[in-house]
């Protein structure tokens, strides 16, 4: 079955219809654009965001970018707190000789992702435990997907049969 916001002509488009590189992309930008979202990390230019990592993050907009990340996660799977995404932004240890092992991000970046979002009013922490997405935040990532949407379909138009 088909749900109505997937149906080519009922006009609601929601962050589920877009393509998720161009839905970060954009919603970074508009984090970065309302000046309201402010990386609140010392060193945030250097330091790594995982114990696996050898280097840190070459783009300087990595905070906007994390951020509109977890804000999209939210938006799919709630409430998620910081162990939840450190989990989800871990990866593999490269040991060298020895066989590689997983581990988890930073759980200092994914706590300060999360306060920052929100003093953003975009997420709020649940009863339950973890951080969900607000209707304002849920209305914010709904218009930005519409965006993408509208400027995906003027790059791309679908041909009529």
């Amino acid at each position: 079955w088909r749900m109505a916001s997937y149906a080519p002509n009922s006009g609601g488009v929601s962050a589920k219809d877009v393509d998720q590189q161009h839905l970060v992309t954009a919603l970074a930008a508009f984090f970065k654009k309302s000046g309201k979202l402010k990386p609140n990390m010392e060193f945030a230019d250097i330091m790594k965001l995982a114990k696996f990592k050898e280097m840190a993050p070459v783009d300087p907009d990595w905070f906007y970018i994390r951020c509109a990340s977890m804000a999209r996660h939210l938006y799919f799977r709630s409430p998620c707190g910081v162990g939840a995404f450190t989990k989800i932004y871990g990866g593999r240890k490269n040991n060298g000789t020895s066989p590689p092992h997983f581990l988890r991000s930073s759980h200092s970046v994914a706590r300060k992702c999360l306060q920052a979002l929100e003093g953003l009013k975009l997420v709020e922490q649940d009863q339950t435990g973890g951080r969900v997405l607000t209707g304002q935040g849920r209305r914010d990532l709904d218009r930005i997907a519409a965006q993408v949407h509208a400027a995906a379909k003027k790059l791309n138009p679908v041909p009529e049969f």
